[in-house]
């Protein structure tokens, strides 16, 4: 398993937490919290888009 591919499983991973605090927001009623959760998942997506896009351009995937 190459380096581009544990980096992309992390994000994955981040990914899944974000979301994950979404419902553990929503669940304790907080309304910052839902908020917060939706822009990590936002910063989280943009993030692994743009690494897999360097990624690709370096050949590395």
């Amino acid at each position: 398993m190459n380096k581009a591919k544990i980096v992309m499983a992390i994000f994955a991973l981040a990914g899944i937490l974000a979301m994950c605090s979404i419902g553990y927001a929503i669940a304790a009623s907080s309304i910052l919290g839902i908020i917060g959760g939706i822009i990590a998942v936002c910063v989280v997506f943009g993030l692994a888009f743009k690494t897999k896009r360097q990624f690709r351009d370096k050949g590395l995937l």
